[in-house]
């Protein structure tokens, strides 16, 4: 575990070089301005895509991403975010290749996760005649893995939390983003809204947009 120690050691020194006293300044406040809702899988590094410092992006991560309305972990974050720290946007990322989407849609026995990606398989149920219609392996993936995103920012929207800070009026948005492991790139699903009777808008035009992204790849007779 040495070679850990030293590369902590070398980051620090660069960081304190390259911006002197960072860490003097980063113990007394932090002010993120985004809540990042992420993957686990650990080729998905959230402040290194964005090129954002530490203090400057707020984090929770679990596998695949997933926002559900019982899991206090994932509520009590958003609730700290938003109330304590004041971001401004919540921004739900997957990503393509995700092993957690690839499982659900594929019924893999992981353990205990399996219980975990339930949630997944949801996703994928709402949406079965459509994804069996696409080309099994990466493309239908890849169309499961931008479904998730936009399901999960849609249950953000719907926390108690999200609707409490709209309901005193507060500035949040939520937003849907998958990033590519391929490429190293974001792209954004166009799921944004910040008041809550635009939710189901954002929603409706995010999925056509999606399907739409996806038609060359449908039977003739599928398409639209």
């Amino acid at each position: 575990m040495d070679h850990l120690f030293e590369s902590n050691r070398a980051w620090a020194r660069d960081i304190e070089q390259r911006t002197p006293g960072f860490f003097t300044r980063l113990q007394q406040q932090q002010s993120p301005q985004y809540l990042w809702i992420g993957c686990s899988d650990s080729r998905v590094p959230a402040n290194e895509i964005v090129g954002l410092l530490p203090g400057e992006l707020f984090v929770h991560r679990n596998v695949a991403n997933v926002v559900v309305h019982s899991d206090l972990n994932c509520l009590s974050v958003m609730e700290f975010a938003i109330d304590s720290l004041k971001v401004k946007h919540v921004i739900v990322v997957g990503h393509y290749g995700c092993s957690g989407v690839n499982a659900a849609m594929k019924n893999l026995r992981v353990g205990l996760a399996d219980n975990w990606l339930r949630h997944v398989q949801d996703v994928r149920n709402d949406h079965q005649a459509w994804l069996n219609a696409l080309p099994d392996g990466p493309v239908r993936l890849d169309a499961l893995c931008e479904l998730n995103v936009l399901e999960q920012a849609l249950n953000v929207c719907h926390t108690t939390v999200v609707q409490s800070a709209w309901d005193k009026g507060q500035e949040v948005a939520v937003h849907g983003w998958v990033y590519g492991l391929h490429n190293g790139l974001i792209k954004d699903l166009r799921m944004t809204t910040s008041k809550a009777e635009d939710v189901p808008e954002a929603y409706a035009k995010a999925l056509e947009a999606l399907r739409a992204r996806y038609a060359g790849h449908l039977p003739a007779a599928d398409q639209g």
